[in-house]
């Protein structure tokens, strides 16, 4: 099982300037495999190999005009051709979206592989570097002497932060023990996750202080002249801002997915479709700012480590209009009204946890009859024939 430890690093002022280098000739070459890769489709209608691209990367480095490209390390050059030969093939089988060029103002990275890093004894080395690099271990669990990496990611974010990533391969870890606690998740913008026992998890109030601050942090960038000093010190102030308020909401998921996961064998989840909900520009903001999809993310690949089981409900599913009692299924349900009392049995619902009700026994459902189906990446839970979704009629009970 492939893990990674990301941790804070801290390079001096020389190590600063060869990771700099490192990650423009990066860059570079990122950029020129992609346009001629674009440019090879176009004309001729042919797909670039890697080995192509290693010949095109070995002659360019003889040009004059690309010397400098032999003056920081050749692993992470020949990485990014990986890399990107990857993030091609995950395009066609229509798991990312397609490529897109490197920018110096965004996300800088460079991986090293075993033959130009050395560690030992809690200390990394990187080529090119006379000194170690130094960085901050937080995992009081693992045994940072112990740590074999596969290959090392050091990365630089729009707010001047330093991370180093370690990529491990490790056994499998051994399952949780059974708490034979089952829950279905609905989520929501009032409260970003409602589930089935009634507990309402409402969104952290701290986000909005750092939205504010961010408001402010963009104003005053957009008052700055282009090109100016002043605006590349204000840009660092927006990601600095950005950056607060990604790492709390990223805190906060982390502590709920993982509260989830150990407290429940059986997860039900509700399979939204996060980037066409998005693209409503009324709730594309609250929808973003929710992190839907990054909570779920997080819950599948904790899920997998502990062996939960974890099944993704049919997004037609009519959770909010089913009477989790006795099946009646509503005709129409207005998304301002909360709560509603079922016309056949009488019980008085609350909206939210209505839905956290049945998407539990849509998955329980789909578990009994064997179709706990997994593709590997994202869940995705196919629905047996006899569990598909019916026709939602007004009157007539669903299950």
């Amino acid at each position: 099982m492939r893990t990674a430890y990301r941790c804070r690093a801290y390079p001096n002022e020389v190590q600063q300037a060869v990771l700099n280098r490192t990650f423009g000739c990066v860059r570079v070459v990122w950029n020129l495999t992609l346009a001629e890769r674009r440019r090879l489709y176009q004309a001729e209608s042919k797909n670039l190999s890697y080995a192509s691209s290693d010949a095109a990367l070995t002659a360019l480095k003889r040009q004059l005009e690309w010397t400098f490209l032999n003056e920081v390390s050749s692993v992470p050059l020949q990485q990014t051709l990986r890399h990107q030969y990857k993030a091609f093939s995950a395009f066609f089988a229509k798991r990312a979206r397609y490529p897109r060029f490197k920018s110096r103002h965004g996300r800088q990275s460079a991986t090293f592989t075993r033959s130009a890093f050395a560690i030992g004894g809690g200390v990394l080395r990187l080529a090119k570097m006379s000194e170690p690099l130094r960085f901050v271990w937080t995992w009081p669990t693992v045994d940072v002497t112990t740590v074999d990496p596969t290959s090392v990611t050091v990365t630089r974010d729009p707010a001047g932060r330093w991370f180093v990533t370690f990529h491990v391969d490790l056994p499998g870890p051994a399952p949780l023990p059974a708490t034979g606690q089952s829950v279905g998740i609905d989520v929501g913008l009032t409260d970003i996750a409602v589930l089935s026992t009634g507990e309402k998890i409402p969104h952290p109030r701290h986000w909005g202080r750092h939205e504010r601050n961010l408001k402010r942090w963009q104003r005053r960038l957009a008052r700055c002249q282009k090109g100016s000093a002043n605006r590349a010190k204000r840009r660092v102030k927006v990601a600095r801002a950005h950056a607060r308020v990604a790492d709390g909401r990223r805190d906060f998921l982390h502590k709920l997915s993982t509260r989830i996961v150990r407290e429940h064998d059986l997860i039900a989840l509700e399979d939204l479709q996060v980037r066409n909900m998005i693209r409503n520009r009324r709730l594309a903001r609250a929808i973003s700012c929710t992190g839907w999809a990054e909570l779920r993310a997080m819950i599948e690949y904790k899920a997998e480590h502990a062996g939960r089981a974890i099944v993704a409900v049919d997004r037609w599913y009519p959770s909010s209009k089913t009477c989790s009692g006795c099946g009646h299924l509503l005709a129409d349900l207005d998304i301002g009204t909360r709560q509603w009392a079922c016309p056949s049995c009488g019980i008085r619902h609350d909206r939210d946890i209505n839905a956290a009700k049945n998407i539990l026994a849509a998955g329980r459902a789909v578990t009994a009859c064997g179709g706990d189906v997994r593709r590997a990446g994202a869940t995705q839970v196919l629905l047996p024939t006899k569990q598909e979704t019916q026709r939602a009629t007004a009157g007539i009970p669903c299950r």
